[in-house]
């Protein structure tokens, strides 16, 4: 898996293309939140559960129909005054939904694990992408502070860093177009 730190990253840039006018704390909180979340999973192994299982690590909660599912549940909870099905409701969802589903994404770009049950639940076949830079970061805080967790930070600055880096210019840049174009000629 990519670190915690990847993953708060990677849904910050993310809300950085559109954060809403109003409430942003609580939009980016929630985005890093969903794209921690999938790792939840690990406390399956305290239950016996093995990690290929559906319900073990990177298996349900790494997959597609989880993370829309648990878009839309996050925005109920957190957004109620929101139509789900407004502009801003499903743009909610869809932002909470691609923050939960890059986390699948970033660890099927690791060099470890057993790939990722993006299928789940109606198929359990585990996926890698082709492209796997990302140094697969160890579960506990303990063996995280280690050369193990420096090397995962290393490549995490230029694999997660430096694209998170793109999107951030690139919603400031679209932001400042906004404003020019709202504010029209003088």
């Amino acid at each position: 898996m990519a670190s915690i730190f990847g993953h708060a990253l990677a849904a910050a840039s993310l809300g950085s293309l559109h954060p809403p006018k109003e409430q942003r704390l609580k939009f980016y909180l929630l985005g890093i939140f969903c794209a921690a979340f999938p790792d939840a999973d690990v406390l399956a192994f305290s239950f016996g559960i093995p990690y290929e299982s559906l319900w073990g690590h990177r298996g349900i909660t790494h997959s597609i129909s989880f993370s829309l599912i648990f878009g839309i549940l996050i925005t109920k909870i957190f957004y109620r005054k929101e139509a789900l099905w407004s502009r801003q409701g499903i743009f909610l969802i869809l932002y909470f939904s691609m923050c939960t589903l890059s986390h699948a994404i970033l660890d099927a770009m690791t060099t470890g694990g057993l790939g990722v049950a993006f299928l789940a639940p109606f198929e359990n076949s585990r996926y890698f992408l082709p492209w796997r830079e990302i140094q697969v970061s160890p579960i506990g805080a303990s063996k995280f502070f280690s050369e193990w967790g420096l090397r995962v930070i290393k490549s995490e600055l230029i694999w997660i860093g430096i694209p998170s880096l793109l999107i951030f210019l690139l919603g400031f840049i679209r932001r400042k177009l906004m404003k020019i174009s709202s504010s029209g000629p003088q």
